[in-house]
């Protein structure tokens, strides 16, 4: 019952936020925006998008080898795009994340797998904070002050919680009192994630903080590559400002952040000259763009789905 309440809070949350694009935008200018895509442009900016799951299957597997797990680097690649393939139908920009919790279990404890995902989740979010936050002194001067307020705090709130978690004395220390399952300490499974958050061990941690700065660097090419699509003359430096506060929007229960990226578009690239009609454009693509490279995992999903029959088949022969 409340998974079910959790699809349909997310599918209104989505809903609520198409409903006020409807009201407060014209979607005729949306649409003439879109139709002027460059789709040069467009198709790199869905290479990357592609390519980046290989460095995120690579961040995964340092930190599984800190928890001294060796999972081949293909396999972990195979489900990426498996777990970014069900991002296309789930109704969560971490529907993905659940799946390739599911997959992996199979061959580790769960708790581990969960508590490498989520590491793997924290620290591509935590080095996009640290990127708005060097980013912060080069804003142009049309940025403006409750913009830059706004980065800056999100940023420093987001990276204070982030080490928490990482550190995790803190989480145990307060979070005791909390009832069976749901406790930090002991041997519950909230207990047994942090413990494998924990393990990764600093040196993985750090090092996957590395591959994360190339990811994002990344994520902010497809944005501005789709900016380039839609004949935006937008700055890198400038999508670097922004981008750490349209990545969260992932966590607000919706489908992908779809609609509420939309509303928070304007007010974002307001500073970078574009129309609201422009930003939410500009949101859509990207979107769009990213739909599109889920589907990539949808052969790779059949053809792991056929290996494991015919893996089980070969083992179950001889028995018979």
């Amino acid at each position: 019952m409340r998974k079910h309440l959790s699809t349909l809070l997310k599918i209104g949350v989505t809903l609520v936020g198409i409903i006020l694009i409807i009201t407060k935008m014209d979607l005729s200018r949306i649409g003439a925006v879109l139709a002027s895509i460059n789709w040069l442009w467009a198709a790199l900016a869905l290479a990357l998008i592609t390519a980046s799951l290989f460095l995120r299957a690579y961040r995964w597997q340092l930190l599984l080898h800190g928890l001294g797990v060796p999972i081949p680097f293909t396999q972990l690649a195979n489900l990426y795009f498996v777990g970014n393939f069900f991002n296309a139908f789930l109704p969560s920009g971490f529907g993905g994340d659940v799946m390739r919790v599911v997959e992996a279990s199979r061959n580790i404890p769960i708790s581990i797998a969960t508590g490498t995902v989520l590491v793997d989740r924290l620290t591509g979010l935590l080095m996009l904070f640290v990127m708005g936050l060097l980013a912060l002194p080069f804003r142009p001067a049309s940025f403006s002050a409750e913009q830059t307020w706004i980065v800056a705090a999100v940023s420093i709130i987001g990276l204070i919680a982030g080490f928490v978690l990482l550190e995790g004395s803190l989480i145990r220390r307060f979070g005791g009192w909390l009832p069976g399952k749901l406790s930090p300490v002991g041997d519950g499974p909230i207990a047994q994630v942090l413990e494998a958050v924990q393990g990764c061990g600093w040196t993985a941690v750090f090092q996957a903080l590395a591959v994360s700065t190339l990811f994002n660097l990344t994520l902010t090419a497809w944005w501005w590559l789709a900016g380039k699509a839609l004949g935006f003359d937008i700055a890198y430096s400038y999508y670097l400002l922004v981008i750490p506060i349209l990545s969260i929007t992932l966590l607000v229960p919706s489908i992908s952040g779809l609609g509420v990226r939309e509303n928070i578009a304007p007010f974002l690239f307001a500073s970078a000259g574009l129309v609201s009609e422009e930003a939410a454009a500009l949101s859509f693509l990207v979107f769009l763009l990213m739909r599109i490279s889920s589907l990539f995992g949808g052969p790779v999903y059949i053809a792991t789905s056929l290996q494991k029959k015919q893996s089980a088949s070969a083992k179950s022969a001889p028995n018979q």
